[in-house]
């Protein structure tokens, strides 16, 4: 570990208070140990070796964040509610919101083993039956989402699911706006302010109702060792509430490729694997969701720009807690050229440019 690396750890998390905390609801670990896991990019995650049971914490990140961001408690609420439902979910542990401990809220799930397909596929999922299933799979998780009877779950407080909508579209501009205000000083993205302009003239009229993850993508399920693929867990719940479930599907497809695509605009955030043979088109996965829910996809254009705008306001938040020194996170500099093409490619979608 550099310098860097454990100056920002030691902001992550007091080992000792952690421990003792934990000691006092789990009882005495023996061995303990903990690891920063640096794959995400908004809400930190930190692997704890507790005795022979593998444990993972998730809190924000340090320093100030925008309002409404980074809620991990609402993410706990989420999970410990779909324990017993067709929704796959790590067991969850505690939550906790005691700032005495490790500076946050944070909470405590058990680890769940399995690949995330982040960059590539594993070798045993190189076959065009497996390759067709882990769509299949993606799609029809997301569809259980949806179809979920959130009253019966306990869920039925957990938000506002009329006007939706409109509200992310003001959400994620006033995400924007806190991000502009330092980082207007750098540089200017005005392609992404016409994004706006447009999503907000162009707002659905009325939507279905359903709980809605928030970050539903391939890189936030995991699925099992062996084949054939089985999606085993959802992860990173903390934008989930009560909304449009078509604006999950949206944000599943914006990531989505299908062969032919334009390069991708955060090469980073954006796995191709998919273009290979044998993988559902977007067409494909749409549907069969229209098929497992009933839902018509309609307004293709607005429900992915409004995906790939929202990926411009984090990538500009990144951006932000760049410049202010409250990341170590290689990607977040990158978000000085990087938002630039979100903006661009947000705005082919609005145009036509990138069918879907």
């Amino acid at each position: 570990m550099t310098e860097d690396e454990r100056d920002y750890f030691d902001r992550l998390v007091d080992e000792a208070t952690l421990r003792d905390y934990l000691a006092d609801r789990l009882g005495d670990p023996g061995e303990f140990a903990v690891r920063h896991h640096a794959e995400g990019h908004s809400n930190e995650t930190l692997f704890v070796t507790w005795g022979d049971r593998d444990l993972v914490v998730r809190r924000p990140p340090p320093g100030e964040t925008a309002e409404t961001a980074h809620d991990v408690l609402r993410e706990y609420r989420v999970m410990d509610a779909l324990q017993d439902t067709a929704v796959p979910v790590p067991p969850t542990v505690l939550a906790c919101e005691d700032h005495s401990v490790v500076g946050s809220d944070f909470y405590v799930m058990d680890r769940v083993e399995g690949d995330v397909l982040r960059d590539a596929e594993p070798d045993r999922f190189a076959t065009p039956d497996a390759r067709r299933r882990v769509g299949e799979q993606l799609v029809d998780t997301l569809a259980a989402i949806h179809s979920l009877d959130y009253e019966a779950v306990g869920l039925g407080e957990f938000g506002r699911p009329a006007g939706y909508t409109d509200r992310q579209v003001d959400r994620w501009t006033k995400q924007l706006e806190w991000a502009f205000e330092r980082t207007a000083e750098e540089r200017t993205v005005p392609v992404l302010e016409e994004v706006g302009d447009w999503l907000a003239e162009n707002r659905p009229p009325d939507h279905e109702h359903a709980l809605v993850h928030g970050d539903y993508k391939l890189d936030n399920v995991m699925f099992a060792p062996g084949t054939p693929p089985e999606l085993v867990a959802v992860f990173d719940w903390e934008m989930a509430t009560l909304g449009d479930p078509l604006a999950d599907l949206g944000w599943m497809l914006s990531y989505w490729r299908d062969p032919g695509d334009p390069a991708p605009a955060t090469p980073e955030l954006t796995a191709t694997f998919m273009e290979a043979d044998a993988y559902p088109t977007r067409n494909d996965l749409v549907e069969r969701y229209e098929d497992a829910t009933g839902i018509e996809y309609d307004h293709d254009r607005f429900y992915r720009a409004l995906a790939v705008y929202k990926l411009a306001a984090l990538g500009e938040m990144f951006y932000r807690r760049y410049l202010e020194g409250n990341s170590d996170d290689p990607l977040y500099p990158r978000m000085e050229d990087r938002v630039p093409a979100l903006a661009d490619r947000a705005k082919r979608i609005v145009d036509g440019d990138e069918p879907l």
